[in-house]
């Protein structure tokens, strides 16, 4: 099996979505494929690398071991560090279902837990800040009574008596051998002939369990945070599965982000955008005075470095950029739009194109349009 980083064969992040690893692999395997390049051993073994990568990051729960243990997970005998589930071939799926069971030398099965996952929708601040959130999951644990092991206290599960323990039988027929899952004890390699009354056997039961999830600070929509060991409990005692939690962020009411930038809309008078003035400025430690020089003009951007978020993956703190919006007086009296029409009038005249400058330039550019179409 190839050594190098699954992701990195791809050209894929860790953080890479399903689809982004299928395009990958489409892309890499139309280049590398044995019928595009006859007689090219290098582009074979490529070819097959970037096959083995596609096979192991497209399934939820092969990925999941990968990014634990990485290639050990997936070595015949790894024991994964207690992840479980049989990845020791990427093909065993297959030959499993056509003999009946692993193909892992005689061994028997052990089912780890399904992974679960938990969707958090978060405040803008919280996410920021980071928080501890509890959160209530119904998911399988381990039965008390039982320890996990199925079989009423004071009992313990027996080696079957088919398989000699070994969760498989082998049928000959003729010159052939062929090995399949035993009928007796389903691959489990023993028999549980007086069962737990409380889980029925199964070593797990139903319950809603409370955990404490700490947010790590700079979160954003589609982080996933693991909590190794909180998913649904194995079968028989087998270890159980991981929780996930995918975080959602809330839309703000007055800022927005992206990448570790917020940005928010500063509304300023008329007046202050013409003469110039100071005016206070939201932000996610309090408010700062912004300078608004003379003639500024809507939709000018000020950045406040600093002032954006910092990345759950590290680096710098970004910036706030604030985007001036000039607001257009509403409810005016006949004084007041009196006044305005003596300010509109005492514009007019030769000092227009000084204190119009994008009025004039666009108007005149629109009567050069229309003069170019009539000539």
């Amino acid at each position: 099996m190839s050594k190098r980083d699954f992701y990195e064969v791809l050209g894929v992040g860790r953080d890479a979505s399903e689809r982004d690893v299928k395009k990958a692999y489409k892309r890499l395997a139309m280049k590398f494929h044995p019928d595009k390049n006859p007689g090219d051993e290098t582009a074979t073994e490529k070819f097959k690398e970037v096959k083995l990568a596609y096979e192991i990051l497209t399934d939820p729960q092969k990925r999941a071991a990968y990014d634990q243990y990485g290639h050990a997970a997936f070595e015949q005998g790894s024991g994964g560090g207690g992840g479980g589930a049989d990845f020791s071939d990427i093909f065993g799926d297959v030959f499993g279902d056509i003999f009946g069971g692993s193909r892992r030398g005689g061994q028997s099965r052990v089912q780890r837990g399904a992974d679960l996952r938990y969707n958090m929708e978060l405040s803008l601040e919280d996410a920021v800040r980071g928080v501890t959130k509890e959160i209530e999951v119904p998911t399988y644990v381990s039965c008390d009574p039982c320890s996990g092991t199925g079989a009423k206290p004071g009992t313990s599960a027996q080696t079957c008596s088919t398989c000699h323990g070994q969760g498989q039988v082998q049928m000959r027929q003729g010159f052939f051998a062929v090995q399949q899952t035993c009928p007796t004890c389903h691959g489990q390699g023993k028999i549980i002939k007086d069962p737990c009354h409380s889980c029925h056997g199964q070593g797990r039961v139903k319950k809603t369990k409370t955990l404490s999830v700490k947010i790590p600070s700079g979160v954003d929509t589609g982080d996933r945070i693991r909590l190794t060991g909180e998913g649904e409990a194995g079968e028989n005692g087998a270890p159980a599965g991981d929780l996930y939690v995918q975080v959602h962020v809330r839309e703000h009411h007055i800022f927005t982000r992206e990448a570790n930038n917020l940005y928010c809309e500063v509304p300023i008078s008329f007046t202050m955008s013409a003469l110039g003035g100071e005016v206070e400025v939201p932000t996610l430690d309090g408010r700062v005075s912004l300078k608004v020089p003379p003639e500024t003009q809507t939709g000018r951007m000020f950045r406040m470095r600093g002032k954006g978020v910092k990345s759950v993956r590290g680096g710098g703190i970004g910036d706030l950029i604030c985007k001036l919006v000039v607001e257009t007086p509403v409810n005016l009296s006949s004084k007041q739009k009196e006044l305005l029409r003596e300010f509109e009038d005492a514009l007019e005249g030769t000092t227009a194109k000084m204190h119009k400058p994008k009025s004039e330039g666009f108007f005149n550019g629109v009567k050069k349009f229309f003069d170019d179409l009539t000539s």
